[in-house]
């Protein structure tokens, strides 16, 4: 079963990159860094909370390495970087666009449950929205804190349970189709993004991550959780648009302020 789902994640990953139909024109160079720039637009907390500049001259390891944009801000602030990815077509689009750029990298496919590194390879490791697709997230959090050497560092952001992005698919595949008891889990390891996805609650999150000195945790709003942009590569149609019409986004940010769908971690290992 677990290796049947790795399957399927593997194969909508590989079909697309996160962000590759919806911001990805082409593969050329000047495309590669439009992408960038209208990701760090819409999500700029990648900018606050990856702090790229503290990986310099740190051996750092990025787990889904995805289109490569924040991979190749990790190689411009001179981190000593290696990357993985499960799929082969996040690890070309990198490769392009390091090519391009006249990056380095070691850039490679590699399962996240089963890293290919020595035990301390690692003094920094970065993951944006990676870990909560596969099917043994705490194996791969294992794997982390294998790899990484002590005092290392970590910034990892998984998604948020109690976020107003599930608020949202709860309405619109729970109470909308007549299932207002359909839990949290299985909304979104059917319907957010691949299959199995997983979030998590402060609190599972701190057990999760219960081997490491959690430094902060936090899951502000952002454009998704306000509807003040496209929603993802699965979700489109009138119900949306009309949504982002109506959506309080006023009260949200006054009183849901932490109910954001990432949930950012800044980790070290004790």
């Amino acid at each position: 079963m677990t290796n049947n789902l790795k399957n399927d994640v593997h194969e909508f990953w590989n079909e697309s990159s996160c962000g590759e139909k919806l911001f990805l024109e082409g593969f050329s160079k000047d495309d590669y860094l439009n992408q960038s720039k209208v990701r760090y637009e819409l999500e700029p907390e990648i900018l606050s909370f990856g702090q790229f500049e503290s990986f310099k001259d740190k051996k750092t390891l990025e787990i889904g390495v995805g289109l490569g944009s924040d991979h190749m801000l990790l190689a411009r602030s001179e981190a000593l970087l290696t990357g993985i990815d499960l799929t082969e077509r996040a690890v070309g689009h990198t490769k392009r666009r390091f090519k391009l750029l006249g990056l380095t990298s070691d850039l490679s496919v590699a399962d996240a449950e089963n890293l290919p590194f020595e035990d301390g390879s690692f003094e920094m490791i970065y993951s944006w929205g990676v870990i909560h697709h596969s099917p043994n997230t705490p194996k791969v959090v294992d794997e982390i804190h294998r790899v990484l050497m002590k005092n290392g560092k970590c910034k990892i952001m998984i998604y948020h349970k109690y976020s107003l992005v599930g608020f949202m698919l709860w309405l619109r595949y729970g109470l909308f189709t007549f299932r207002p008891f359909i839990g949290l889990n299985k909304i979104y390891h059917q319907y957010l993004e691949s299959p199995g996805t997983k979030a998590y609650s402060y609190k599972e999150a701190r057990k999760l991550f219960h081997k490491f000195k959690i430094n902060s945790i936090t899951s502000p709003l952002t454009h998704g959780d306000l509807l003040t942009s496209q929603a993802g590569q699965r979700h489109k149609g009138a119900i949306l648009n009309g949504a982002r019409k109506i959506w309080p986004r006023r009260f949200f940010k006054a009183f849901m302020r932490n109910n954001g769908l990432f949930l950012m971690l800044d980790l070290e290992k004790k």
